[in-house]
């Protein structure tokens, strides 16, 4: 595989209104990790959590290709789900409680066809960007209730921001089923920049205020710095969170394809384990 070097930055705040940061995130090449808790104080932050400490054990390997990463990011994730459960279910929690969850979106350096890429998967509404030929772009798609209503045409763009179940999500880990996440693989010269991040980030700040900062920010640390400060600013109504991946000093060994487009791992690789 073409050798990769990885510059990288995080940042992460409880914001201006929660008095917990149940967010939690992992930046331990080659996966990088952000998670966003519920489920209230001692139960949220206990979910995500578990999402970093399952998914810290990929860290340091660099054997993963693009099949053998999706089974590892799947067997952490049905790990990180019997774990929030087991707790849950030992837990003392009253009628009001809420059960913990936590949603999840994680970035894995692997190789595809001899060349490096980016396995991603996403489980919620916590979002992961690529900047690719100097423009933000948002690769996940929102497991959440507004964005189903956005999909079937029953809102607005424009009205997602003030949606009073805009906070809703349809897909976590946590819940009593076993949510199937979404995968799309990218090759790194499609994505010298990813952005992860929690709704903290994204519900406050549009992509045209995210990606100017992502886009203008030359070192990831203050590039994610700057997007969580920015989310305070606008408010800070939530846990904020982001993580900024740089790819550089990469020696491509085939054909930059600029429009080669984010693949689903399901078409690409067939059934998922």
């Amino acid at each position: 595989m073409t050798a990769v070097e990885l510059h990288h930055g995080a940042a992460s705040d409880v914001g201006r209104v929660r008095e917990t940061n149940e967010d939690a995130y992992l930046v331990a090449p080659p996966v990088f990790v952000v998670a966003d808790g519920m489920g209230g104080h001692d139960a949220g932050d206990v979910a995500s959590g578990i999402v970093v400490e399952e998914f810290g054990e990929l860290r340091d390997r660099a054997d993963f290709d693009a099949r053998s990463g999706a089974e590892a990011v799947t067997e952490r994730l049905r790990a990180c789900q019997r774990r929030i459960r087991e707790y849950a279910a030992g837990g003392r929690r009253t009628r009001r409680s809420r059960s913990p969850g936590t949603t999840v979106v994680v970035a894995l350096l692997v190789e595809e066809a001899g060349a490096p890429a980016w396995l991603l998967a996403n489980l919620g509404d916590s979002r992961v960007y690529r900047v690719h030929d100097g423009e933000l772009e948002q690769v996940s798609v929102d497991h959440s209730l507004v964005q189903e209503l956005l999909d079937a045409g029953t809102i607005r763009q424009d009205e997602v921001a003030q949606h009073p179940e805009r906070h809703v999500i349809t897909r976590a880990l946590g819940g009593p089923g076993e949510d199937d996440p979404d995968y799309f693989l990218l090759p790194v010269q499609d994505a010298t920049r990813l952005l992860l991040c929690t709704d903290g980030v994204s519900g406050l700040l549009d992509d045209a205020q995210i990606g100017a900062i992502i886009t203008g920010t030359a070192n990831p640390r203050d590039a994610a710095t700057q997007v969580v400060a920015a989310a305070l600013e606008a408010g800070g109504e939530d846990n904020a969170t982001a993580v900024v991946v740089d790819v550089v000093g990469l020696v491509p060994d085939q054909d930059d394809d600029s429009e080669r487009q984010p693949v689903s791992l399901e078409q690409k690789l067939g059934a998922l384990p």
